[in-house]
């Protein structure tokens, strides 16, 4: 009887011995990785209050689709100021380039012609001075007192007609290409405001889906604070942590076959980076074997064709040669 036992106890024994050894080698028989797709983060470059949400979590999206309204007081007015500069710049480069009023233009000519009268006056006054100075009636005196009458006449008339020439032209160039300048400047900074406003409506900037929303109606958002993710699952791709035992059939271009649990079908890949460093956080120690430690390598291979159903998270099982 005990030797019947002993004998029970021996076969159970070995029994659970092979199970173990047949769990151990099962689990030696694939690789275990993930798939990831193309992830993209919606953010503004302007602060705000998040006006409207015009997507949710699992909603279909097409690239420059609106997602959110932010409203933002102060760059409202800030596009009044940039407008008022504009307006004010446009006025003083139209004002340069237009030149004097006529109003202004007859007004000069009626100063140059009255002028121009008052040193023909003096003229004539002077010539006659000279003629009684010359017959002796009148003394030097009185003559160069003409003189200096005449030339001064004659003076401001030069002066007057090159005034209304002056209106006539209108601004220097100088003046205009300043004028100028102020219109490009206050342009710039509304161009700035406008792209500040275009920020305040976010946009999906691929088709996807929407994976996660961090924000509600009536939040603050801050510059650059994500508030939306959308991803594209057309674009995915699975992910290996593969010891560096094992790499010896992979590489870059190399088709493998994976199992899908998920989906409960297989599919194929291919391989098209490994990492060209070891991960140093994730090893496994085999010094019991082998007497060194093993690192760890991100292998990633995309699907040859598209995988309908499939999601990032799922996992694949690729097995170990």
């Amino acid at each position: 009887m005990n030797s019947q036992l002993s004998t029970l106890n021996f076969q159970l024994t070995l029994i659970i011995a092979l199970l173990l050894i047949s769990c151990e080698e099962s689990k030696q028989n694939y690789l275990q990785g993930q798939f990831e797709v193309q992830r993209v983060w919606v953010s503004s470059k302007v602060p705000g209050r998040l006006h409207s949400v015009l997507a949710e979590v699992g909603d279909s999206v097409a690239q420059g689709q609106a997602l959110a309204e932010l409203e933002s007081p102060e760059i409202e007015a800030k596009k009044k100021q940039v407008l008022g500069a504009l307006m004010a710049a446009q006025s003083q480069s139209k004002k340069a380039k237009a030149g004097a009023r006529k109003e202004e233009i007859a007004a000069a000519a009626a100063m140059a012609k009255r002028a121009q009268e008052a040193a023909n006056l003096a003229k004539a006054t002077y010539e006659r001075v000279q003629q009684l100075c010359d017959e002796g009636v009148l003394p030097v005196q009185k003559r160069d007192e003409a003189f200096a009458g005449y030339t001064t006449a004659k003076a401001a008339a030069e002066a007057m007609f090159a005034q209304l020439e002056m209106a006539r032209e209108g601004a220097r160039a100088e003046d205009k290409a300043a004028a100028e300048a102020l219109v490009l400047q206050a342009m710039g900074a509304n161009a700035e405001v406008n792209a500040y406003l275009e920020e305040t409506t976010l946009r999906s900037p691929i088709t996807g889906e929407i994976a996660s929303k961090n924000a509600e109606q009536g939040e603050l958002v801050g510059s650059g604070m994500p508030v939306f993710s959308v991803i594209d699952r057309s674009k995915s791709w699975a992910v290996f942590n593969v010891r560096e035992d094992l790499l010896k059939n992979l590489s870059k271009g190399t088709k493998i076959r994976v199992w899908i649990p998920a989906l409960k079908q297989s599919a194929d890949l291919e391989i098209y980076s490994i990492a060209p460093l070891g991960d140093f956080a994730t090893w496994r120690s085999s010094k019991e074997t082998g007497g060194f430690d093993l690192k760890t390598f991100e292998v990633k291979a995309r699907p040859t064709e598209s995988i309908p159903d499939l999601r990032p998270g799922m996992s694949v099982l690729l097995p170990a040669k």
